[in-house]
């Protein structure tokens, strides 16, 4: 049964918190779609929403080169899940100034500092990450009203992650092989969690929304 994307918008506003502005995340696999799903929610929600992801909080490939982990880059232990947690409280506070947080730049694949301004009129934040439900997260976790959990067909979901390692530079069998040693293991690993989430959302039974990539 289809889901429209204004009713989803009208069930984050009516998400109950004890904070001074909701917090929603949103989890699921790589190449499920949570990042255009986060825009289009953001979107149906008005100018008092903001979209606030957790690909920021990657850690830079000089960083990953040092710990030597680079090569299972989007694991959940290559991301700097603390500060992540800390920029969630900070958001949950709504302190009366800007809150600068990073972004992501996907032609470089690295963290861009101070890339997003949150400002003190958003009433609702939604984040996006592959491991809001994993138990490792729980920090993040607390700085969060709802986390929604959303799936997409699972060869759909595959052949855009190739789509997109083969559009940033990898040769296709690469891509392929990247996608089955890293990708797939991760997705294992979040589709575990889903029991946990709020609410569990099917894209492709979300009208209007069409997810095309993260």
């Amino acid at each position: 049964m289809a889901e429209a994307l204004s009713d989803l918008a009208a069930a984050a506003r009516s998400i109950r918190t004890a904070r001074n502005r909701i917090m929603l995340g949103v989890a699921g696999a790589p190449g499920a779609g949570k990042t255009t799903f986060a825009r289009a929610l953001v979107a149906e929600l008005g100018a008092d929403a903001a979209h606030v992801p957790m690909d920021g909080f990657h850690l830079a490939d000089v960083t990953l080169d040092a710990l030597g982990i680079r090569d299972r880059k989007g694991a959940p232990e290559t991301f700097d899940r603390y500060g992540y947690a800390r920029l969630l409280v900070a958001l949950a506070s709504r302190p009366p100034h800007t809150v600068y947080a990073p972004g992501f730049e996907r032609d470089i694949e690295q963290p861009i500092a101070a890339a997003l301004a949150i400002e003190p009129n958003i009433d609702v934040v939604v984040t996006e990450g592959n491991y809001l439900l994993l138990d490792g997260w729980r920090d993040a976790r607390a700085g969060l009203d709802e986390i929604w959990f959303v799936r997409e067909d699972e060869t759909l979901r595959r052949e855009r992650l190739i789509a997109r390692h083969i559009a940033f530079g990898k040769t296709p069998d690469a891509a392929r092989d990247w996608v089955a040693t890293v990708d797939d293991a991760n997705a294992r690993l979040i589709e575990q969690s889903a029991a946990r989430a709020d609410r569990v959302i099917r894209l492709g039974n979300v009208s209007p929304v069409r997810s095309m990539g993260e």
